[in-house]
């Protein structure tokens, strides 16, 4: 339970104030997601080609997170996440205004540049202020506190889709986002205890495996993100419907699982617990390649889905070997490497499936093998041994 960790005042306040920002991310960006693909297909008329490009694109936000290191300069950590989040509200809101590709790639860049900052500095702003032990279990908390939301937006979305326009939803969940960022702007959840942050970029040689490990995750994740739903829609004909009802299903799972994710990374340490991600990565990715059952690619995505929350060990190793003053820059320049693979493998492999859509799936699965290879290098003693 995460009790502990709000004992005092100035966690209580930071835990309140990241809740909020989870909650209305969430809302914004699972409305996107929900809607896009069907939008993308129905509406906009996309290509597998023209997806991948898009996909790349929704990336480079990302890419250019290295740039928070800068903006930090001038602008506080707490103040820049509501920003963000007012930000990432808008592009969601304009998205059905612009039915076109480019109007597509417009509107999702600004998602994105919303999106990927304003995760930067939750990540970093978790790892501030909550310690070792108490970290993985408010991640956990949180990310099951997405999936409720997640939850309540796919059945507003069930109920609303027949009779809303694209237009209308978008608008709806974008708003939400922006009117939370608004209300995150006028709180200052910020402590004076906290270590002052390093300015300027931190990359450092022992933070090596922490970097691979992004890299690669960034990578294999991109896969999914680009093509497992758009598998779904363009091979097996998923509606807007039936997809609202696969993410209420992935939802309900991982509300529930995502707090004990985090239980299991303090009781089983980071080392384990990446292992059992990849290798089911690795079966998972193999059987979107030559799945013909539309049954069985939803239990893949759900199945994704949970090994995806694993991933918040690759932060936690992260915290248990970095200076304290690095977690702010270091976060940064961990989005950036993790999207540096980001920004091409959508649109290369919007390229590889025009000649067989297996081929992404497979690429993935052998990323995920590289990730299992380097993830027992993992070494703390105190922690795990």
């Amino acid at each position: 339970m995460v009790k502990p960790s709000l004992a005092n005042a100035d966690n209580r306040r930071m835990y309140i104030f990241l809740l909020v920002l989870v909650l209305a991310s969430a809302t914004g960006f699972q409305g996107w997601r929900t809607l896009y693909n069907n939008f993308a297909v129905e509406v906009a008329g996309l290509t597998g080609a023209q997806n991948g490009y898009v996909q790349s694109l929704r990336e480079v936000p990302g890419f250019l997170s290295l740039l928070v290191i800068y903006i930090l300069l001038v602008v506080r950590e707490h103040t820049l996440a509501a920003l963000s989040l007012l930000v990432m509200g808008a592009g969601v809101a304009l998205a059905g205004y612009l039915p076109t590709y480019y109007g597509v790639v417009f509107t999702t860049l600004v998602m994105s540049f919303g999106f990927h900052y304003y995760e930067t500095m939750n990540q970093s702003l978790t790892l501030q202020y909550f310690d070792r032990a108490t970290a993985p279990l408010v991640m956990g908390r949180l990310r099951g506190v997405s999936s409720g939301a997640n939850l309540a937006v796919g059945a507003t979305i069930f109920l609303l889709a027949p009779m809303l326009e694209y237009q209308t939803m978008f608008l709806l969940f974008g708003g939400v986002a922006m009117l939370a960022g608004l209300w995150c702007l006028t709180r200052n959840p910020t402590s004076p205890k906290i270590p002052p942050q390093r300015r300027g970029m931190v990359l450092r040689s022992r933070y090596w495996l922490y970097y691979m490990l992004t890299f690669l995750g960034g990578a294999r994740r991109q896969v999914f993100t680009a093509f497992a739903v758009f598998l779904m829609v363009q091979k097996f004909g998923y509606s807007v419907q039936e997809i609202t009802i696969l993410f209420v299903v992935n939802n309900v799972v991982n509300w529930f699982l995502s707090p004990a994710i985090g239980r299991a990374v303090n009781r089983f340490g980071e080392r384990r617990v990446l292992s059992l991600e990849y290798v089911s990565l690795i079966f998972i990715f193999i059987s979107y390649a030559y799945v013909e059952s539309k049954q069985l690619v939803a239990v893949l995505y759900v199945l994704d889905h949970i090994f995806f929350n694993f991933s918040i060990a690759i932060r936690t190793f992260f915290q248990k070997i970095a200076d304290p003053a690095d977690i702010a820059p270091s976060m940064a320049v961990g989005f950036t490497i993790n999207h540096i693979a980001a920004v091409v493998v959508p649109a290369a492999g919007g390229l590889l499936w025009m000649v067989d859509y297996r081929i992404p799936f497979l690429g993935a699965a052998g990323l995920a093998v590289l990730s299992l290879l380097f993830v027992q290098m993992i070494r703390l003693p105190v922690a795990e041994d």
